[in-house]
């Protein structure tokens, strides 16, 4: 009962604000009091959370919270079946999806060969994306790993900043380099790029490729032109995954150059073996502000006359 409601009735009270239903804790019974339709819907989140325990995965404020708004939106996956999902086990952390959303991305990963994942910052597409393609190299089905993003700040024109190639890309992979490094041990991060089984490039660097036995994720994706992305997606070759991340409302191409991420679902739309998954703010699992945050940005840019919103 303890790890149901949390230190010092931490889950307690997030229970108490968030379900509808009246709680009433006495030892170890339960008594939940309201309407039918409040007492079920607090019946299911407490049987959720039992399952998620009885895994032996632990609890936080934050699961308690995602696992009461799952249980509001009618679905096939149960909220125990999302967040004991393991996708990595790495450096005595595991690597799980947070949301419905998360876990449906995850999920067309595995099924499709080529997958979007589009949505605000810290949805997490990149960090998932990320989190298969080590386990895919880890269980050998692909031989390496290609990550790549656009590096529009520098108009991709790198020679005039200073330094070796490394040195002039670095500040635009750095965030690809920081996601490796919570899931490689970071002593063989070198020695992995050293063997290519780990190559950071520049989307620049991808033309005139074929990339087999790979799984290829491109970052940042909404800064890609038009041609860029059809260069990019004609580089698959055999075996290979490619997953494609971005946000379409952080566009910072020239103006009035189109955003190949922006364009790409009218083309693909309906094809075979290509997934799209949309994340929203709901899906944030950086600081919760961070989710109140996109979502005010959302609802003030739906305000914004059209023309000025395009």
């Amino acid at each position: 009962m303890v790890n149901v409601l949390g230190p010092r009735d931490e889950y307690l009270r997030i229970l108490e604000r968030d379900l509808e239903a009246d709680i009433h804790v006495r030892g170890n019974e339960v008594t939940l009091s309201g309407s039918p339709v409040a007492v079920a819907h607090a019946a299911e989140v407490l049987t959720e959370l039992v399952t998620i325990l009885r895994t032996g995965q632990g609890l936080s404020a934050a699961d308690v919270e995602r696992v009461v708004g799952m249980t509001k939106e009618a679905g096939e996956l149960r909220p125990a079946e999302v967040l004991t999902q393991n996708i990595l086990s790495s450096r005595g952390k595991t690597i799980r999806p947070k949301t419905l959303n998360q876990k449906r991305y995850v999920d067309a990963i595995d099924a499709h060969t080529v997958v979007f994942g589009i949505g605000p910052a810290g949805t997490g597409k990149t960090y998932l994306a990320m989190a298969k393609a080590v386990a895919a190299l880890q269980d050998k089905r692909v031989n390496r790993i290609i990550l790549t993003r656009p590096a529009i700040e520098a108009g991709e024109r790198l020679g005039f900043l200073p330094g070796t190639l490394n040195d002039k890309i670095d500040p635009y992979l750095r965030p690809l380099y920081d996601a490796l490094h919570d899931m490689v041990d970071p002593d063989s991060v070198p020695r992995l790029l050293t063997a290519g089984a780990i190559e950071v490039a520049p989307l620049a660097y991808m033309r005139g490729r074929t990339l087999n036995d790979a799984f290829i994720i491109l970052d940042e994706a909404q800064n890609t032109s038009a041609e860029q992305m059809k260069m990019f997606l004609t580089r698959l070759g055999f075996g290979s995954t490619m997953v494609v991340t971005g946000d379409v409302t952080q566009v910072d191409l020239p103006g009035g150059q189109r955003s190949g991420l922006r364009e790409v679902q009218s083309v693909l739309d309906g094809l075979a073996d290509v997934a799209f998954c949309q994340l929203t703010s709901h899906d944030v699992v950086r600081h919760q502000l961070v989710g109140r945050i996109v979502a005010a940005y959302d609802r003030y840019e739906a305000s914004l006359p059209t023309t000025r919103r395009s």
